[in-house]
């Protein structure tokens, strides 16, 4: 009996806090959410040398925070840092790293944090991709997918996690994917490492809720493909309903998203009802549906390579 009343007061307050976060969600789609202060924030963002990372850059400068860019291209690296600085930043500091290399990242987060500080707001935004079908692509290039667009997430997230739960404040910031939730022909590998890297932010971001973690933040963004050197050449099946996604548009989003402490941010929206139909159709028709709207075959005209963001 005192278990059976234990089970439905457990029900009920589920289900009050459900309703009170539904009617929140509700009031915050009505109302735009309140934008935080990010000035003085250290900002840490790899692939910071060029596309998405160079612009996400530029926009936090203008913001007032102070900016960590890593890249593995030392002269894109000092293009971004020097566009920063005329962007407005007083502070920036660029480091070469390979985020391919685990003890490379912790060698240069033990530089950062000797050097400017506690990192607050961590973008792990660097990326490859190869674009070939899986038995074409070497092992070597599949290996480098998963270094860097999912391990070197694991590695970050151990050098600067630590120092944001002691000062209970931190935004942690996962440049995902939509083929991090969709498999895409042609992208095997890096379809692999996004949704490991989504998977990954998603149980961080659930041990930081469990083990009650306060100030911590997480941002999971999975944007559909962007006009960067990395998808040159990538086309969509059909561009009315998913285009190529401008670099400067995607930026104003992520920017917005973390700015407003928005956990899940899928650019555009439209991403959300192709998961939505996958989860509610037959297989076979959700596939059909997602390839005429353009969600799995958009790299016909793709030149295979191993690219960077």
């Amino acid at each position: 009996m005192a278990s059976s009343l234990k089970s439905s007061k457990e029900l009920v307050v589920f289900l009050g806090k459900s309703m009170i976060a539904f009617l929140e969600s509700l009031i915050f789609t009505i109302i735009p959410k309140p934008r935080k202060n990010v000035a003085g924030e250290i900002v840490l963002i790899t692939g910071a040398g060029s596309g998405l990372g160079r612009l996400l850059a530029l926009r936090f400068a203008r913001l007032g925070s102070v900016l960590v860019l890593w890249d593995i291209n030392k002269e894109g690296n000092e293009e971004t840092c020097r566009m920063v600085r005329e962007a407005g930043a007083t502070r920036v500091y660029a480091y070469t790293c390979d985020c391919s290399q685990r003890e490379n990242i912790y060698r240069v987060a033990e530089q950062v944090k000797k050097e400017v500080g506690d990192v607050s707001i961590l973008i792990n935004n660097a990326g490859v991709v190869t674009g070939k079908n899986f038995l074409d692509c070497p092992d070597e290039l599949i290996e480098k997918a998963l270094d860097v667009n999912f391990k070197a997430h694991l590695w970050t997230y151990k050098s600067f996690l630590p120092a944001m739960i002691a000062n209970e404040h931190g935004h942690l910031v996962c440049i995902s994917s939509s083929a991090g939730l969709v498999g895409i022909n042609k992208l095997a590998d890096y379809c692999a490492s996004k949704f490991a890297a989504f998977g990954f932010a998603e149980s961080v971001f659930m041990e930081t809720i469990v083990q009650k973690l306060k100030g911590i933040k997480t941002t999971i963004v999975c944007p559909f493909f962007i006009k960067t050197g990395m998808f040159e050449g990538c086309s969509t099946a059909r561009p009315f309903l998913l285009p190529l996604l401008e670099p400067e548009y995607v930026a104003d989003k992520i920017v917005d998203g973390i700015l407003t402490d928005k956990v899940y941010l899928n650019v555009p929206k439209f991403i959300s009802f192709v998961l939505f139909l996958k989860s509610i159709l037959p297989v076979k028709m959700a596939v059909l549906t997602a390839d005429y709207m353009g969600a799995f075959n958009v790299m016909d005209s793709f030149v295979g390579k191993n690219k960077k963001n």
